[in-house]
């Protein structure tokens, strides 16, 4: 950490100095802007130490022999792994179908998860407990817990469940709109071994908006992400979740390249599986073809192709059939399926949207009234 030095201010016991070079301070944080409280005496700005530590981490001094206040700046990582750590918890079970030979009884699936709610739900992947009987959730203090209430969303490898509990701690969820490539990230979860709960790697986003063979948007990283971290967060260095980690691309020539999905998706998920049991998905009424631009992740303005509509649909009712395109959903512009997807996450079925649509060479808007995903 570069060395900063402050000028004292004599303001009492308030403790307040100059900071002349707080971004060297901020280089660990994620780069957002943060607020401390201060003062303005005689042209020059002083700090508050106590806001400085509070923000930062890290430990400071005050020496009236001297009249000088030593700060040492905390390590970050560390400090992240130990404030979440209670919010990560290990989940395991019995494979389906395990045989059930003598040899066999210790054989064990297992994956990780995340604590939303201090009275006892847990978000993790689908495919985590897809395939598992028996499951038991062991939080940090080894405590464990057999689940009451298991609800998936294979659409988005999202689940959900209850344990009885209360007085845990929640971990806090960040919006992940405003991720940038490059802000260090931190992966928790229990990798390719029951025994290494609560393992953590350290990298970076690679990238967001990525598409990779799902309904939305996820995140790229570089952290390490292994079997097992499944379900657990990806966290950033203030200790919020900016995704739950769901899976990576395995190839002997491909390294570090790990895909979480972003926390506002897990959140739209978790709280459709609490309130209604599932996900409300709401449907235009019709099936869409991408450009081949879009198919290829190039950026494109080119609109989407109607490939089949739904005889009982209001979209077949007022007229939008094979061969029309689609523009745009309530103005937003729609250039890819899960562009789509992402903007309906803000309507319920029963909902009506106004569609801007090419049909039979007119540029036309139809009032659709959204259905339920089939």
């Amino acid at each position: 950490m570069k060395r900063t030095w402050l000028h004292w201010g004599a303001i009492g016991c308030g403790a307040f100095f100059a900071l002349y070079a707080a971004q060297a301070f901020a280089s660990g944080t994620s780069g957002d802007a943060i607020a401390l409280e201060a003062r303005k005496i005689e042209g020059e700005v002083y700090v508050k130490a106590s806001s400085l530590v509070a923000a930062l981490g890290g430990k400071g001094s005050f020496d009236p022999s001297t009249n000088t206040y030593r700060y040492v700046p905390g390590d970050v990582v560390p400090d992240v792994i130990e404030q979440v750590g209670d919010s990560v918890v290990a989940v395991i079970g019995k494979p389906q179908g395990s045989p059930a030979r003598a040899s066999d009884r210790f054989e064990l699936a297992h994956g990780s998860g995340v604590i939303v709610s201090s009275d006892g739900w847990i978000v993790t992947n689908a495919h985590v407990i897809e395939s598992m009987k028996e499951i038991i959730v062991l939080t940090q203090d080894e405590k464990q817990y057999k689940p009451t209430k298991v609800l998936r969303d294979p659409a988005s490898d999202l689940a959900l469940l209850k344990i009885t509990a209360t007085g845990l701690q929640a971990a806090k969820f960040a919006d992940s709109d405003d991720i940038r490539p490059g802000e260090t990230v931190i992966a928790i979860g229990t990798p390719v071994s029951f025994s290494l709960r609560n393992s953590a790697t350290v990298g970076v986003v690679s990238g967001v908006n990525r598409s990779v063979n799902g309904s939305y948007r996820l995140l790229q990283t570089d952290a390490a992400i292994n079997p097992g971290n499944s379900g657990g967060p990806l966290i950033n260095t203030k200790g919020e979740v900016v995704g739950i980690n769901t899976l990576k691309f395995v190839d002997v020539s491909v390294d570090n390249t790990g895909f979480s999905i972003p926390a506002n998706t897990v959140q739209y998920i978790a709280e459709h599986l609490r309130t209604y049991g599932q996900v409300k998905r709401a449907y235009l009424g019709f099936e869409l073809e991408e450009s081949w631009e879009a198919v290829v992740g190039l950026a494109t303005n080119k609109p989407m192709t109607v490939l089949w509509v739904d005889p009982a649909s209001s979209a077949a009712k007022l007229g939008v059939k094979k061969g029309d395109s689609l523009y745009s959903l309530n103005q937003k512009k729609l250039s890819t399926k899960v562009d789509l997807n992402e903007e309906l996450k803000h309507y319920l079925p029963g909902e009506k949207v106004t569609v801007t649509m090419l049909s039979n060479g007119d540029i036309v808007q139809r009032t659709l009234t959204l259905q339920a995903h089939p």
